[in-house]
C-alpha cells in the first residue's frame, strides 16, 4: 500500500523526527529482567538497575511536561484494573484510557515517545513507529479489507470521537500505573490500533509481558520504501517450518486449522495445552533458528532485558514447543505458536488477509511482572 501524498509523508516523519534524533544520541538503553532460570551476572545487574534510572528520569520528565487535570487522566494505582485494560481494537471499538498523543503538546508527545524508546531497543522501537505509521497509512486509506473499518459505528459509541471508529498516530494512548521507582514496582503502557506494549519496572528488573505487536497493512511505502512491520516474523516462521524434515513437519503442522490468537487480549490466565514439535526434536541449526524466531518479540525490548529473556528461554529450550497451521510456503497463510514454561508468542493472519496480522507476547509465569511484585 503506497502512502497517497506528500503531505502525509511529511507528517509521519515530522511526528517522528526529534525523537529518532534523540535515539541516535542516547541508545541503547536497557532495564533488566530478573529470571528465575538464569540469575544475572553482578556485573550486569549494576548496568539493570542504572538503566532503571534512566527510564525512572524519562518518565519523571514526561509527568514534568503535564498539569495537573493531564496527569489525572494518565497515572493510575499500580494495581487498578487499568493494568489489565488492553487491546488491538481501535479507538470507537475499545475505550482506553491515558493520555492520548493527538490531545499532547509537540512537547508532551516528544517526551511520551522518549519515555517509550528508553524502555524498548532500538529495533523495539522502530517496529512500534512502523506499526503506527501503518495506522496513519490505513487512517489516510478509510481502513482495511478486514477488521474495524473508518466510519464504523462503535457499539454504544465507546471511546469514540464523533461516534465513529478512527485510525491514525493521534490515537495512540501512554499511562503510567503507579509512581516511577528505581525500587518500587510501576507500569508503562502504550498502545493503540494493533498495539499493546506493556512494561513492568520492578527495581532493575524488567518485564513486557503480555504485549500485542500487530500491523495492518502489513506491508507499505513510506519514502520510497517499503516497509514490512512484522515482516521478519512471518519470513523466519515460514524459514523454519521450511527447515524441518517431513518427520518433523509432520509433528509441528497441526490437524486443524488456527485463524486467530488463542491466547489474545482478555485471556490473562487461561492455560492451554502445548502441541506441535518439541524444540529437542530439533538439531542445533534448527533450534537456533527456532530461537531467532523468538527474539523477534523478545528482543523489543531494551538490549539487557532482552538478553535475560533469550537466556532464560534457551535454558528452557528442550521443554519449548512449535506448532504450526496453513500454507508453509511463504506468501500463504499461517498460523505459528512458540510455547514453552516461560513464554507464548503467537503469529496469527486475521481473516484470511494476509495484510492484517495479528500476534502476542506472554509468559505465563510472569504476565505483568507476577514473579516480581510482592502480594
Amino acid at each position: 500500500m503506497e502512502i497517497p501524498s506528500e503531505t502525509l509523508r511529511a507528517r509521519i516523519v515530522n511526528v517522528f523526527r526529534p525523537l529518532l534524533i534523540w535515539l541516535v544520541i542516547v541508545l541503547p538503553v536497557a532495564v533488566g529482567s530478573a529470571q528465575r532460570a538464569v540469575a544475572p551476572k553482578p556485573a550486569a545487574f549494576a548496568a539493570q538497575g542504572a538503566v532503571t534510572a534512566r527510564v525512572v528520569a524519562a518518565a519523571n520528565r514526561f509527568l514534568a511536561t503535564l498539569g495537573d487535570a493531564e496527569r489525572a487522566r494518565c497515572t493510575f494505582g499500580f494495581t487498578s484494573s487499568q493494568r489489565t485494560g488492553w487491546s488491538n481494537l481501535p479507538t470507537g471499538i475499545f475505550q482506553r484510557n491515558g493520555l492520548r498523543l493527538g490531545d499532547m503538546t509537540s512537547r508532551q508527545r516528544d517526551a511520551a515517545l522518549a519515555l517509550v524508546a528508553a524502555a524498548l531497543s532500538r529495533e523495539g522501537y522502530q517496529k512500534v513507529t512502523d506499526i503506527m505509521n501503518g495506522d496513519e497509512v490505513l487512517r489516510s486509506a478509510g481502513g482495511g479489507r478486514t477488521g474495524g473499518r473508518q466510519g464504523a459505528t462503535a457499539p454504544g459509541g465507546a471511546g469514540a470521537r464523533g461516534g465513529g471508529v478512527r485510525f491514525g498516530l493521534d490515537e495512540y494512548y501512554i499511562a503510567l500505573l503507579g509512581p516511577p521507582s528505581a525500587t518500587a514496582p510501576w507500569m508503562i503502557q502504550f498502545g493503540g490500533h494493533h498495539l499493546a506494549i506493556n512494561v513492568t519496572v520492578v527495581g532493575p528488573n524488567n518485564v513486557m509481558t503480555p504485549s500485542l505487536p500487530a500491523a495492518q497493512p502489513a506491508k507499505y511505502t513510506l519514502n520510497g520504501q517499503t516497509i514490512r512491520p512484522l515482516g521478519h516474523e512471518n519470513d523466519k516462521g515460514f524459514a523454519l517450518i521450511n527447515a524441518l524434515n517431513p518427520a518433523q513437519q509432520k509433528q509441528a503442522i497441526l490437524n486443524y486449522e488456527v485463524r486467530d490468537l488463542v491466547l489474545g487480549p482478555g485471556a490473562d490466565g487461561k492455560v492451554i495445552q502445548p502441541e506441535g514439535i518439541l524444540a529437542s526434536a530439533l538439531d542445533a541449526v534448527q533450534q537456533g533458528l527456532l530461537l531467532d524466531v523468538v527474539h523477534e518479540w523478545v528482543g523489543i525490548l531494551n538490549d539487557e532485558a532482552a538478553a535475560a529473556k533469550m537466556a532464560e528461554i534457551k535454558a528452557n529450550l528442550p521443554r519449548t514447543w512449535f506448532a504450526w497451521s496453513g500454507a508453509t510456503k511463504n506468501g500463504g497463510l499461517a498460523y505459528y505458536r512458540i510455547q514453552g514454561p516461560t513464554v507464548v508468542i503467537e503469529y496469527a493472519p486475521q481473516q484470511g488477509d494476509l495484510d492484517h496480522i495479528h500476534t502476542i507476547y506472554r509468559d505465563p509465569t510472569n504476565d505483568y511482572g507476577a514473579r516480581l511484585v510482592v502480594p
